[in-house]
């Protein structure tokens, strides 16, 4: 009875602490609710998936690059024509195309085809024979050997080294695409550096519509030109306040981890007092942070969302008018497992000496009261733990 006595005396003073600390705090919560996070990042989602002017260029600008091949200088052409009435047998001929972007033909000469595709080129050579030399004749062309250049693609990709790129897709992004793609550990940005122009590398975020824009209308690629693909950096989620362990949690690039398992990699909550709320800190696209409130107990039982976290997040864990006043009474009047009480109440000193340590059934002071059941809630928060 002395004991309940003492223990619902415990939870006056809580009480009346708390409404204390509550007036005392009078501290507007500006902080935004999980569902109103949600609802924005959903926003956002949908915002991006409506294309922008930089991404209509981009899309123009990939549709160029997988337009048919273009011929030009140094390719290697094989030409076939059929003349009507010819009763010779028809022999295949071999031709570079010149610097100038020229065919040397038979009877006709020179015939441009720099620029044009095989169907084009076939019809302008047609043009050249037919009605001059020919009152009818089919002609067939056929790539023999295009002309390539060797471009070295290195960093986080799946195959890096030297790699064959076609005239039209000396780019950027054929250039890592051929290199086997970017690997699991690699990001958007790369650097270009030009072996004809050494020191003016350039660096893109292929992530950023308009950096992309820009790659893909950089000046053709060519031999010995190095591309770097960028490591990506480790996942860090900020983690603070109300833990065990507040620093930096540092995770794999790739790793994805959640509201409870960043506390629990930060050592869990603190088990002196009970922590229910959380904030999370999230650097928007806009450059602004946004402060939302997460509600510990809600998503440990499963009714709000144990959302992923981003890399560079902070997750506090702040102070709250109950947790200052839990702290308050530990400071002034707390059990010390199995060892000593510390008191600051008057009235209570030769009571509270006669439990001093273990009772007689072996359990402490601690295992009976626990006022505030925290031990067993902030242990199995500390149990879970980051997955890839």
């Amino acid at each position: 009875r002395d004991a309940m006595r003492i223990y619902n005396k415990l939870l006056s003073i809580m009480t009346v602490m708390t409404v204390v600390f509550i007036i005392s705090a009078g501290c507007e919560d500006n902080r935004i609710s999980m569902d109103e996070f949600l609802k924005q990042q959903q926003q956002a989602k949908q915002a991006a998936a409506q294309p922008t002017k930089a991404q209509l260029a981009i899309s123009k600008a990939i549709n160029k690059a997988f337009m048919p091949y273009k011929i030009g200088p140094e390719d290697v052409l094989s030409v076939t024509i059929y003349a009507a009435g010819d009763t010779n047998p028809v022999v295949p001929i071999k031709v570079r195309v010149n610097k100038k972007g020229e065919l040397n033909l038979p009877m006709v000469g020179r015939v441009k085809v720099a620029g044009l595709d095989i169907v084009d080129a076939e019809q302008k050579i047609y043009k050249a024979y037919v009605p001059n030399y020919y009152k009818e004749a089919v002609v067939h062309l056929e790539f023999v050997k295009a002309k390539t250049v060797k471009v070295l693609v290195t960093g986080a990709v799946n195959m890096p080294g030297l790699v064959k790129l076609q005239r039209n897709q000396s780019n950027l992004l054929f250039a890592i695409v051929s290199a086997g793609g970017i690997s699991p550990l690699g990001m958007g940005q790369i650097t270009l550096r030009r072996v004809r122009s050494p020191g003016k590398g350039i660096t893109l975020d292929l992530t950023n519509p308009v950096d992309m824009q820009q790659a893909l209308s950089l000046a053709p690629l060519r031999d010995g030109d190095i591309v770097m693909v960028h490591s990506a950096a480790p996942n860090t989620i900020y983690v603070g306040g109300l833990v065990n362990k507040a620093r930096p949690e540092v995770f794999p690039p790739g790793v994805k981890v959640t509201v409870l398992q960043a506390i629990a990699a930060a050592g869990g909550l603190r088990t002196d007092i009970t922590p229910k709320e959380a904030t999370l800190i999230r650097r928007m696209p806009n450059g602004k942070d946004a402060h939302v409130k997460l509600d510990l107990d809600a998503i440990m039982k499963g009714k709000k969302p144990n959302i992923t976290l981003a890399s560079g997040d902070i997750l506090w864990v702040p102070y709250t008018a109950e947790t200052r006043f839990q702290e308050w009474l530990n400071q002034n009047f707390f059990f010390r497992a199995g060892v000593s009480v510390t008191y600051n109440l008057t009235g209570t000193e030769d009571y509270l000496h006669s439990y001093q340590g273990t009772t007689e059934s072996g359990r402490t002071l601690q295992d009976i009261f626990d006022p505030f059941g925290s031990l067993l809630r902030n242990q199995a928060i500390q149990r879970i733990a980051p997955v890839p």
